[in-house]
């Protein structure tokens, strides 16, 4: 079974039952189309601490990192130097890995980058929307090619911890695949969400 039954009677996808984090970031944010630079920005990075952890880790520490991160302004980001490092470092509030922190500084780098040439991430981020034909069933993958694409483009642009699976995660959270399950009563609610969309270009 692919769902629960939430608190409400109505059935969620699976995962958003496994803590009690998860059903507002499910029901409000996750699959739904963002177009906001700072936001992508933002979610790429927590998929990035993510990484050899669990979401429910990362969702409870997000005010902390927004916090120790300039709310993700990768502009303010990008002039981060080493003495921010070692703040971070010594931040309980976040996952203390020297390798993500630098990877954030470095990708804050590479989005201010990325922005003066194609305009905004969400340009850059949406032209890797897959046709919706072409996307596998709900839940059942945890990378696709339109994934494996992105992240090769990240990393020829110098990102970093920006692997298909991290960036996959990514693309269902922000919206551009609906990967919610088909029983779950938001998919519909991300889908009326998506056809309203229009994908910055």
């Amino acid at each position: 079974m692919d769902y629960f039954i939430a608190p409400d009677g109505r059935p969620r996808c699976g995962w958003a039952g496994a803590a009690p984090e998860f059903l507002s970031y499910h029901d409000t944010e996750w699959g739904f189309p963002v177009a906001d630079d700072q936001r992508l920005f933002e979610k790429i990075s927590l998929e990035g601490f993510q990484a050899g952890l669990s979401w429910r880790t990362i969702l409870t520490k997000r005010q902390n990192f927004r916090h120790a991160f300039a709310a993700f302004d990768y502009r303010a980001l990008a002039e981060f130097d080493e003495a921010d490092v070692e703040r971070l470092l010594g931040d309980t509030g976040i996952v203390r890995h020297r390798g993500k922190i630098d990877a954030v500084i470095n990708n804050a780098r590479r989005a201010v980058d990325l922005e003066s040439e194609t305009g905004s991430l969400a340009a850059f981020f949406w032209r890797y929307e897959p046709d919706p034909d072409q996307v596998d069933p709900p839940q059942t993958a945890s990378a696709s090619p339109a994934s494996v694409a992105l992240s090769k483009e990240l990393k020829r642009r110098g990102w970093r911890f920006v692997g298909p699976t991290t960036v996959f995660a990514f693309m269902q959270a922000m919206g551009l695949i609906n990967d919610h399950s088909t029983d779950c009563v938001v998919r519909p609610l991300a889908g009326d969400r998506r056809r309203d969309f229009t994908p910055p270009r």
